[in-house]
């Protein structure tokens, strides 16, 4: 299998290394990215705007130019479309407009690529061949990879992501320094969250917080927090573990 890679940053390498494809290229808008990529392992680098065509092709592009690279490049596809986006409503409206008649699935590693391997939901759209290899070498590096729709996945997406990295970057701007030894059993994990959080690309945390809901409603609950009598604050903290 042919497998054209659309992104070659850590997702996009990451997916490339996992795909069980027999040939592997590369292309991004940054050319010596794509060369750097093609460079680990035995790989190659083409132009983002090459006119050859592939088994396969993967969109490993931010999740708001996902859709409009879905656009551009399924045409290269003889066989199947995915994307690694993290977005699903839109992603896989891309692909049934722009990928009709070919496999399509889109998939979402739920880890950066150095805690990999990890859950991986996929929405299988239009299956086949070439997706179902796709899926079986993730599985085979160790992923769990499970179905899903599009409007549940997106769905979680707003607690398991905007929210929960609502709450620890509004506790990384609240905290203040303390002696390690002062940590508490919450404390600690809760600091140990907050350097994995920061050790990552502020710009992919953007456009998750812009994507998806879920911020107001952590702003909204700290708020309630904060005000509470004591009274009010009991209530709250039984409410929270129902």
């Amino acid at each position: 299998m042919q497998l054209l890679v659309v992104g070659a940053g850590e997702m996009g390498r990451w997916f490339a290394r996992q795909s069980g494809a027999d040939a592997v290229a590369f292309a991004d808008r940054d050319p010596a990215t794509a060369r750097a990529a093609a460079d680990i392992g035995d790989a190659r680098a083409v132009d983002l705007d090459t006119d050859e065509t592939f088994d396969a092709v993967c969109l490993a592009v931010p999740m708001s130019a996902t859709p409009t690279a879905i656009g551009t490049h399924a045409g290269r596809a003889s066989e199947a479309v995915v994307d690694v986006a993290g977005e699903m409503r839109d992603a896989v409206a891309a692909l049934r407009t722009h990928a009709e008649g070919l496999e399509r699935a889109s998939f979402h590693p739920l880890f950066s690529a150095a805690n990999a391997p990890g859950n991986v939901p996929v929405v299988v759209d239009n299956a086949g061949p070439t997706v179902d290899r796709f899926r079986a070498a993730l599985e085979a590096a160790g992923n769990e990879v499970f179905e899903t729709t599009p409007a549940a996945h997106d769905r979680a997406m707003e607690t398991v992501q905007a929210k929960a990295h609502t709450a620890i970057l509004a506790y990384a701007l609240a905290a203040e320094d303390v002696d390690p030894r002062f940590h508490t059993s919450l404390s600690g994990p809760l600091s140990t969250l907050v350097e994995g959080t920061l050790d990552n690309t502020p710009e992919v945390y953007a456009e998750i917080q812009e994507r998806f809901e879920g911020a107001s409603s952590v702003a909204e609950a700290a708020a309630e927090i904060a005000d509470a009598d004591h009274r009010t604050f009991v209530d709250l903290y039984g409410e929270a573990g129902e």
